[in-house]
């Protein structure tokens, strides 16, 4: 059964989305630009919304200056960190983007815009609500289904009492497994589930289409003790599921908030080594074989987990 989220269930914010700012033209292609949304380092998290931009998916400017394109006004702490923008169904959808808005809570942060200039009255949708012994809601996406036309929301969790086979395995005696809810129309949400168990404690999923069109779950091994800390990929056969086995980590230990896109052949997928303050990348045509490409980017300062997403030259010359 649907749960509707009206005024009352809209933590620290208000007001239904609010599809707002000018049309963005054209049709996104494979040419277009990348549009980096991220957060920054440190305690700069609360700062907002940064854009960045690039051409060759390698080297990235930061746009407006390093402006805030969004500051953060829901949630249990304000937060905005993890933001991952994907694009509502329909050509002349507008993009939404969902977030991390506190480091413990239940909430999950969401808007829509058009332009990247204009949103939305932001929300803090109490996806977790109701469930006993959360902890936390980290690094929300969201993947489109068409054969159902619902989007599902999935993040990562920690519920105590749950999953009591790895308790304990990370810091902090987090235990996260990806959960999610399903929507239409971004206002009602079905109940909270679990989405991905794969024995572990696991955060920052993400989906990727890989170079021969087949669907890639991408996560992060969050186990501390023995440190893995790495990514792995699992082939999925639809947004929901089910999953394939794990595939052997493809990255260095001690990274987090994976991203992709396409470039040219190859898939290439982005990672957050924030113990170093520093990014790395590996690509692969096959989604076994990787190859290291880190020394090829150049990332704006101090930028932090976010998401990439092709958006129509336009857009980008609008935002400097």
């Amino acid at each position: 059964m649907d749960i509707p989220i009206g005024r009352r269930d809209l933590l620290l914010g208000a007001g239904a989305t609010a599809l707002i700012g000018t049309t963005a033209s054209g049709k996104v292609s494979p040419a277009d630009p990348l549009l980096f949304a991220y957060f920054l380092t440190g305690k700069d998290d609360g700062v907002g919304l940064k854009l960045a931009t690039s051409d060759d998916g390698y080297t990235f400017r930061a746009l407006g200056g390093g402006r805030t394109f969004l500051a953060p006004e829901v949630g249990e702490k304000k937060l905005l960190r993890d933001p991952f923008v994907f694009r509502g169904a329909g050509p002349d959808a507008p993009w939404h983007m969902v977030w991390t808005t506190a480091w413990e809570g239940v909430t999950i942060g969401h808007a829509t815009t058009r332009d990247f200039l204009h949103w939305s009255p932001q929300r803090a949708i109490p996806v977790m609500e109701g469930v006993a012994g959360v902890r936390n809601c980290w690094a929300p996406e969201a993947i489109h289904d068409p054969a159902t036309g619902l989007f599902t929301l999935f993040w990562s969790s920690t519920v105590t009492g749950r999953f009591t086979e790895t308790a304990s395995s990370s810091e902090s005696a987090y235990n996260h497994r990806l959960w999610c809810t399903r929507t239409r129309d971004f206002e009602r949400f079905t109940p909270p589930e679990p989405f991905y168990d794969p024995g572990f404690s696991v955060i920052d999923g993400t989906f990727a289409t890989a170079p021969d069109g087949s669907l890639t779950l991408i996560v992060k091994d969050e186990t501390v003790t023995p440190p893995r800390k790495w990514l792995r990929a699992a082939k999925a056969r639809g947004p929901n599921g089910p999953f394939e086995p794990l595939g052997a980590p493809f990255t260095p230990s001690w990274v987090e908030g994976p991203m992709t896109t396409r470039i040219g052949a190859d898939l290439v997928c982005y990672y957050d080594v924030y113990r170093d303050g520093r990014w790395g990348a590996a690509k692969t045509r096959d989604m076994v074989t990787w190859q290291d490409v880190s020394d090829r980017l150049t990332m704006p300062p101090g930028a932090r987990h976010g998401s990439l997403v092709r958006v129509p030259k336009e857009v980008i010359a609008a935002l400097g």
